[in-house]
């Protein structure tokens, strides 16, 4: 198992940029596999400056629908024109963010959409490599992408997104979120995107793909920067109690959560960034 951040939202290699967003290249269980594609094009420029062949990567999976994980889809397409880009049925929504919290409890909605940025030509281009997906999917005996994320017992929420559906503003369910989740011979690697319908959902749905196995790492953006103090602690608590073997925190964690793994588990928590690597 090997996995190499191409972007996450912080570096210190002095051969990577890093921006807002994410994308994981992984080679696991004889595949190539590229988990999402940045806000940009620079997680291609990253891919050649750290030696990674994007035109070898076997297929590739889309964490969700926002343009900090999708906006380098095109560019890959240019690349590796024949790779299947397994990607949610309502990943295509056009969402918008709030500000402040939901519609009627005080929150506005963004201006611009934070969803996929494709223009029509892009998406046409991209049609015949996108395989969408809804329920779980098994790519191999041991590799699986768990399609929606059923919501963990006690899950909340700490942003909203809306779409708009005959003229009306429907707040989008996060239905178009999913892992991969990938299993080897000391247990589970789980990838999460932002766990946008909860870090524990997420954890449980990539677990239950595999029952009964451990869990050797979750990596995972956590998206708790905006949880209060009480929910971080609670998810905080909980994921030590499920004792990973390792647990990567990324991208939209925030650094007070960030922070309080490290303090909770300490080596067990490894701070990565783009262009580190994670070798097995």
């Amino acid at each position: 198992m090997k996995f190499r951040f191409l972007i996450e939202n912080k570096t210190y290699k002095d051969k990577t940029t890093a921006e807002h967003g994410l994308s994981i290249y992984i080679e696991a269980q004889g595949k190539k596999i590229l988990f999402d594609a940045g806000a940009t094009n620079l997680f291609a420029v990253n891919a050649a400056n750290m030696g990674v062949d994007l035109s070898a990567v076997d297929f590739a999976v889309v964490s969700h629908g926002h343009y900090d994980h999708t906006g380098g889809f095109p560019m890959f397409h240019d690349i590796n024109p024949n790779a299947p880009v397994y990607i949610h049925r309502n990943a295509l929504r056009v969402v918008y963010g709030t500000e402040g919290g939901p519609l009627g409890g005080g929150g506005v909605l963004e201006k611009e959409p934070c969803s996929i940025a494709w223009s029509d030509s892009e998406l046409k281009a991209l049609a015949d490599q996108l395989l969408f997906t809804d329920g779980p999917v098994e790519i191999t005996e041991n590799i699986k992408i768990t399609g929606t994320i059923p919501f963990a017992e006690g899950f909340k929420e700490t942003d909203y997104f809306y779409y708009y559906e005959g003229g009306e503003l429907i707040q989008d369910d996060m239905s178009h979120e999913q892992c991969l989740v990938i299993r080897e011979p000391e247990g589970l690697y789980i990838f999460s995107g932002c766990s946008h319908r909860g870090v524990i959902s997420a954890l449980n749905a990539g677990k239950s793909m595999f029952p009964g196995e451990k869990v050797a790492a979750f990596i995972a953006g956590m998206h708790l920067y905006a949880a209060t103090k009480e929910d971080r602690q609670r998810v905080v608590d909980e994921i030590t109690a499920e004792e990973i073997g390792t647990v990567i925190p990324i991208h939209c964690t925030g650094m007070d959560a960030l922070c309080e793994l490290k303090l909770m588990l300490g080596d067990k928590c490894k701070i990565m960034s783009t262009g580190d690597e994670y070798l097995i």
